[in-house]
């Protein structure tokens, strides 16, 4: 990563694309990959655009660009992209401060004086990095559905949450904060005396040709803009309504791929930004303790297969929106879809881009005994911060944080595992004896390390239990206060249910049971006859239940 950066500087981005040709790109293969992710499907659509350079090396769009008038999505229809509109509120900074108008390392009441002290010099650059602790004003309390049906203006929407206290100490934490960079489009708009939507147009949108891009409104005629919907239950519908005053400078741009590719080989030629600016932005930015976050000015920092790249994810109501950009090479990807479910786009966009370059993904499972995959158990400190366990269960080994999701990982050499089905992959590490004493983890974002704990962790094996025992168990168990919760058995199974989430519970000691996928336990409580009176749930604390139902 660094090696690269130093060669960017040293020469100019269009001396460092290599060819990336018709011939390395199948498009029987990527056909393929994006049929097996299920993003073919006829409703909602998805957009899928590859490009090095301004040559387009695969262009398709699948599925609907709206379900009630059974239109076909095109790829060059327009979403809105969410926080892919970070990237271009970073780059508006940037440009002013190549202007001479702002320095990085200003404090933001320079240009905001009304916001509040807090007693810490608040910098430009933290808001760019997330690293400021200004709290997230989309997970405020207050921001319910009555407040994202209301037009605010910027000052209105900074007010919603300028008297919050910080979460930490700026430059010495990263969480992902929208409010930062509501801060920074309304300072793009005190130094240019312009809209932060005028501004974006003025010197972005117009200037490089970007036709279908735009600062999102109800009202403004929009040609080929499509609607947004969402999975809920497993039916498709409408997606809430969502004033775009709201996500404003963090997320209130709509595009199309063809627009973003255009950015991207502008940004390559050095058509917007100094190479030596674009260098800053595409670097992970380090904490004062020298922590990398994998987050520069507007992006997030990873790779493929070595090749350095930049990347963000956009999500807003009815839209779900991936770029992603390989400098280097000058080559590109989007991914848009016009609806918010889940999906895994940064692994399908890599899986892409591995194939554009040639060297495309290869983990093929492989099997271990019992005996080798408990060479493997025991908890880890990551350098990141942070304890994770890994433990051998029912036959599988299982990574997970304490009262966390237990995720598998899938051997595809001795001492090298995936995590579940990402490109995430864990390199087990051994000290002169032969003992594993830590690992390293490498995928799509910044590789670090984890260092072994002087903690024994046994196996948890599955009890075997007859069927018509298992029946006893069944039943509803109230949590006081909490939820219902709904033990069921289907087949020789039982699973534990709130609401619509479902584990599977498997039982290893008398009475006792873990979750498939979750670091929880079950316990159930007996009365001296025998009968299940209730139950304790043991995840980082314990709840007991009541039986809500006679013993059967």
């Amino acid at each position: 990563m660094k090696t690269s950066l130093r060669a960017l500087l040293c020469l100019s981005f269009s001396m460092l694309a290599p060819a990336i040709t018709n011939a390395q790109v199948n498009t029987n293969i990527i056909d393929s990959l994006v049929a097996t992710e299920g993003l073919t499907n006829n409703a909602p659509g998805t957009v899928i655009y590859l490009s090095s350079g301004d040559k387009v090396l695969y262009q398709k769009a699948f599925g609907k660009a709206n379900v009630e008038l059974d239109v076909d999505m095109k790829v060059d229809h327009v979403f809105r992209i969410g926080s892919i509109s970070k990237q271009f509120t970073a780059c508006a900074i940037l440009k002013l401060m190549e202007q001479g108008k702002l320095s990085l390392g200003d404090d933001i009441r320079k240009y905001i004086p009304g916001f509040p002290q807090k007693n810490e010099i608040i910098t430009i650059e933290a808001l760019l990095t997330h690293t400021a602790g200004i709290i997230n004003y989309t997970g405020l309390s207050g921001f319910t559905e009555e407040v994202k049906r209301k037009d605010l203006s910027p000052k209105q929407l900074i007010d919603f949450f300028k008297d919050e206290p910080l979460a930490f100490k700026p430059g010495t934490a990263y969480k992902y904060s929208n409010s930062g960079y509501v801060l920074l489009g309304y300072m793009i708009e005190k130094l240019t005396g312009k809209t932060y939507g005028e501004y974006i147009d003025e010197v972005i949108f117009k200037p490089l040709g970007m036709k279908n891009s735009y600062y999102d409104s109800p009202t403004k005629l929009i040609a080929g803009r499509v609607p947004g919907y969402v999975l809920r239950n497993g039916q498709y519908r409408n997606a809430d309504f969502l004033s775009m005053t709201l996500p404003y400078a963090a997320g209130s741009l709509v595009s199309n791929p063809a627009d973003i590719q255009k950015w991207y080989h502008a940004l390559h030629n050095g058509q917007f930004l100094k190479p030596e600016t674009l260098i800053k932005a595409f670097s992970s930015f380090k904490l004062n303790n020298g922590t990398l976050i994998g987050y520069g000015y507007g992006w997030e920092v990873g790779n493929v297969q070595g090749s350095a790249s930049v990347k963000h994810v956009g999500v807003v109501n009815g839209f779900f929106t991936y770029a992603a950009y390989l400098p280097q090479e000058n080559l590109s990807i989007s991914i848009f879809r016009n609806c918010d479910n889940a999906a895994e786009l940064d692994i399908i966009a890599s899986k892409i881009l591995a194939f554009a370059l040639g060297k495309p993904y290869h983990f093929r499972k492989i099997t271990l005994t019992a005996l080798e995959m408990e060479h493997y158990q025991g908890v880890y400190k990551l350098e990141n911060g942070g304890e994770y366990t890994i433990r051998l269960e029912d036959g599988n080994l299982m990574y997970y944080y304490q009262g966390g999701i237990k995720t598998p990982l899938n051997a595809y050499e001795k001492g090298h595992f995936t995590l579940g089905n990402t490109l995430t992959s864990f390199h087990f590490i051994k000290d002169s004896f032969g003992k594993i004493n830590g690992f390293t983890i490498d995928g799509t974002g910044l590789a670090y390390k984890a260092s072994r704990k002087n903690i024994k962790v046994e196996a948890q094996k599955k009890m075997s239990i007859p069927t018509k025992l298992l029946q006893r168990y069944t039943g509803r168990y109230q949590f006081s206060p909490g939820p219902v919760f709904e033990v069921v058995l289907e087949g020789d199974k039982l699973f534990g249910q709130v609401g619509n989430d479902k584990k599977e519970l498997i039982p290893f000691a008398a009475h006792q049971f873990f979750a498939r996928y979750l670091d929880a336990s079950i316990i159930f409580n007996m009365d001296a006859k025998g009968n299940v009176m209730g139950l304790t749930k043991i995840q980082n604390s314990e709840m007991i239940a009541k039986r809500l139902q006679s013993p059967l």
